[in-house]
């Protein structure tokens, strides 16, 4: 089996288009000293970032801005709000949020 020098190409175009965005941020930021500000700032992307992919999945289906409680993932949302603001816990919080909206599926189904 022979490989074919476009596909080597494109193989490594793809892991220097997928490692650059990830490697040189790291190698940039390691070297230079953050102000505070920034830094505080910096901790809430994580938060944000996964809060926007919630409430699209949330609030919306089918490309449709739709709102209701007879979803399951609302319930799912909801039990892992609750756990995760009384226990702090990601895993616990996770854990809850998944068991809750499977046994609320498997349950309506």
């Amino acid at each position: 089996m022979s490989v074919r020098p476009e596909v080597v190409i494109v193989l490594l175009g793809m892991a220097a288009v997928t490692i650059g965005p990830r490697i040189l941020p790291f190698l940039v930021l390691s070297r230079i000293q953050l102000p505070e500000p920034i830094i505080r700032w910096l901790r809430y992307v994580p938060a944000a970032a996964l809060g926007a992919l919630l409430a699209q999945d949330l609030f919306t289906s089918g490309g449709q801005l739709h709102v209701t409680l007879r979803e399951p993932r609302w319930y799912g949302a909801l039990t892992a709000l609750a756990v995760g603001l009384r226990t702090r816990n990601l895993m616990a919080t996770v854990v809850a949020g998944v068991a809750a909206t499977a046994l609320l599926r498997w349950g309506l189904s």
